[in-house]
């Protein structure tokens, strides 16, 4: 029987820290999931986390804690604010010292390399590179160093292990040709010194990590920003109506709250005293925002406007929409693609196989080199050491980022990571939201129709009424009518939720409203207004109507309408065979109204956020690769699950930090260029790895020594550095071709 079947099991997020290389997530997570209790692990080098689904029962944190200490790593289990924050902090200060680590080193390298190639018979010229070399060896660089000797105290090796190896070996291999030359000489041999080779390398994968760093910084913001959008405090209401400041982690279910004009609904709950209107575009991803009145539903996160109103809490803490969404996303952004295990497998071979390659070719030397086979097998196990150093692997895929992200930039398309990119191009379904995405996002009047006379008086008499209004959609009407006149001043004034408003000038009521409004004060409506009414609706139009005592004076329509852009962009995706979807959290009629328009056959209508997931998630079972485009924190949860998750630069923050790609204009006509994009820049990664190897596969035999015995040839060191760098060059300026790529 199943473990998971017999007993409860926790699914939770933990910070690693100690890791340097994809080799060490290999590490992590094998040693969890060789725990009992522990059903899965997934350790994700990229934003240096384990998600593990464990048995409290049989296992804790403090049992992981212990295991991945003992494998030569971390693991931070304190949940605490206090321990977030340390974390978050520490994290900035080692990105600040490896970045004047990798500026004091290329710095150093710079003259050391200049020296090596063209003044080596400058006077004491092999002392001036051990100067320069030495405290990129020892200082800036010494962080391969203790890593490398933390995993051999644990019998594990790692991509530091490799570097350590090879620079250490070359720079003392260089200090003793520099001390003592005689020893070399005796024997017939040049004495030579690489302290180039080490000083380079180091340099070269201190900037590697920077960059890696740099892409990594931001993976958990997206996670930060959606937890601050809980606050801290909130206003309790005590037995005798007065209130008081509370911790939001001391409120209980069956508090009551107060949340006043403009504040965030900290937790979900029931109105139970007042009225307003609150901005839930953060769940439905809706523009207008909804009425609230006794016994309605308020969730966390959402934004009150302009009432007052008192909830009773329902649900605290973890159990919120809120932090649903947060721990979904948390688990979606954890969880890792079939590529990365394929790394994973690769990075965990490539470290113990150089290193036994160099160990083997100096033990041939030895044995099978005659009188020269110590020294001819110190040179090969260097050679081997120095030309199989990773700088080229680690430059292949952040140069190909790097000006990919640049290209994607000139051309309004940020791109977050190399996983995104190597998936876009396989993108045969993308889903789009409707209000932001598809849309401008907000309700904007299309037309204003007079039943009666136009009058200037009539005009501002509805900028009255609408100026006096909370209604979001009134605003549109304010910023649609002209205000040059003199504003008139309305009496009586009342706003009728869910309906309208109302008010008297001399006398005469006049309101603006909804068909409701209009049926409660008599108003008559004809068969043709009703008509034409019934014509706006089924286009998804909104109609305001503006009437005085006894008749309907004009008809204000308000849409929230297609961006001129996103009919091309759909013809355009649906004719590279991309199948297009629609999901919205509005109704059925007006997401049947959109999607017509727009040209989308397929759509769903009435989607939270956990539907829209859920449907990604249905695409991907059926083999398609699947992006997400859409703009509010209701996305994000959608954005996470997809394959290639899109957002709009005009959204929200917390998508476009959940996202992989960003259109920075808004425009869907973006996404095929980023399709293209994706397509060379992934050509150029593979092209950068198959250079990377080459030189491995090829310079690995030919630097242990293989055609000693066919030819006399023994590679020197030096060759075998400035292989290593031309193995970078090739990489980086293959790189460089992408700057002039077309992708429009």
């Amino acid at each position: 029987m199943n473990i998971k079947d017999a007993v409860t099991t926790i699914i939770k997020q933990f910070p690693v820290t100690g890791m340097s290389c994809a080799s060490c997530a290999v590490s992590v997570e094998n040693v969890l999931s060789a725990q009992r209790g522990i059903l899965h692990a997934h350790v994700s080098y990229a934003n240096n986390s384990a998600q593990v689904e464990y048995a409290p029962s049989i296992t804790s944190p403090d049992q992981m804690k212990a295991i991945v200490q003992a494998a030569g790593y971390d693991m931070v289990i304190e949940d605490t604010e206090e321990a977030k924050e340390e974390l978050e902090k520490a994290k900035k200060r080692h990105f600040t010292q490896l970045r004047r680590r990798t500026i004091g080193a290329i710095s150093l390298s710079i003259p050391l390399v200049l020296i090596g190639m063209f003044f080596m018979e400058f006077p004491y010229a092999n002392y001036i590179m051990w100067i320069l070399a030495t405290p990129i060896v020892a200082w800036l660089g010494r962080q391969f160093f203790i890593n490398a000797y933390n995993q051999a105290k644990h019998r594990s090796a790692n991509m530091d292990t490799l570097v350590a190896l090879s620079t250490g070996i070359a720079y003392l291999f260089s200090v003793f040709n520099t001390l003592f030359p005689s020893f070399w000489d005796s024997r017939g041999l040049t004495p030579h010194v690489y302290f180039e080779a080490s000083g380079v390398v180091i340099a070269f994968i201190l900037l590697g990590k920077m960059l890696e760093e740099r892409a990594k910084a931001g993976t958990t913001s997206a996670i930060k920003k959606l937890m601050g959008l809980q606050p801290r405090t909130v206003s309790v209401v005590r037995q005798d109506g007065s209130t008081l400041d509370t911790p939001i982690t001391q409120v209980q279910k069956g508090n009551v709250i107060l949340v006043r004009p403009g504040e965030r609904i900290p937790m979900d709950g029931l109105v139970t005293q007042g009225n307003s209107y609150v901005d839930e575009s953060m769940i439905s991803g809706e523009p207008v925002a909804v009425a609230k009145t006794t016994g309605d539903t308020v969730f966390a996160g959402t934004i009150n406007q302009k009432g007052s109103f008192r909830f009773k809490a329902d649900k605290v803490g973890g159990d919120t929409l809120l932090a649903q969404i947060i721990r979904r996303v948390q688990e979606a952004q954890g969880s890792k693609a079939p590529v990365q295990k394929l790394v994973d497998k690769i990075a965990g071979i490539f470290v113990p196989v150089v290193i036994g390659l160099a160990i083997v070719s100096f033990f041939a030397w030895w044995g099978l080199g005659g009188t020269n086979g110590i020294p001819h097998g110190l040179l090969a196990m260097v050679n081997v050491l120095v030309i199989a150093c990773p700088c080229a692997l680690g430059l292949a895929t952040p140069t190909a980022i790097m000006v990919g992200v640049g290209k994607g930039a000139e051309n309004g398309i940020l791109i977050k990571d190399a996983e995104s990119l190597e998936r876009a191009h396989q993108i045969n379904a993308i889903i789009l939201d409707k209000t932001g995405t598809l849309t401008e996002g907000k309700p904007v009047v299309t037309e204003l129709h007079w039943f009666e006379a136009q009058t200037e008086e009539n005009i501002q008499l509805l900028l009255a009424l609408e100026q006096a209004s909370e209604h979001p959609l009134a605003e549109a009407v304010v910023a649609y009518l002209p205000k040059d006149a003199p504003a008139l001043t309305l009496d009586h004034i009342q706003a009728v939720t869910g309906r309208g408003i109302t008010g008297q000038f001399h006398g005469e009521t006049y309101l603006a409203g909804n068909l409701s409004l209009l049926k409660e004060y008599h108003i008559p409506l004809t068969p043709s207004i009703l008509e034409w009414a019934e014509e706006k609706k089924t286009k998804a139009e909104t109609v305001v109507f503006f009437a005085g005592t006894n008749n309907i004076l004009a008809g204000i329509v308000m849409a929230d309408i297609i961006k001129p852009s996103s009919k091309t962009a759909i013809r355009d995706l649906q004719g590279i065979g991309i199948d297009v979807y629609l999901l919205t959290g509005d109704n059925p009629h007006t997401a049947a109204a959109v999607a017509a328009e727009a040209g989308i056959n397929q759509f769903h209508a009435e989607m939270l956020p956990a539907d829209k997931a859920t449907f990604v998630r249905q695409l991907q079972q059926t083999g398609k690769v699947v992006a997400m485009a859409g703009d509010g924190i209701n996305d994000s949860l959608a954005l996470a699950q997809a394959d290639v998750s899109i957002a709009m630069g005009k959204g929200t923050d917390i998508a476009m930090d959940v996202a992989k790609m960003t259109l920075i204009s808004s425009d869907l006509s973006k996404i095929a260029p980023a399709i293209r994009l994706s397509k060379k820049t992934v050509t150029t990664i593979r092209q950068n790895l198959f250079w990377a190897f080459i030189y491995n596969v090829i310079g690995i035999p030919v630097a242990a020594g293989l055609l000693y015995p066919i030819n006399g040839f023994l590679l020197n060191p030096m060759i075998a550095g400035a292989a290593m760098a031309l193995s970078s060059v090739s990489v980086v300026s293959n790189s460089l071709r992408l700057k002039w790529a077309r992708i429009q």
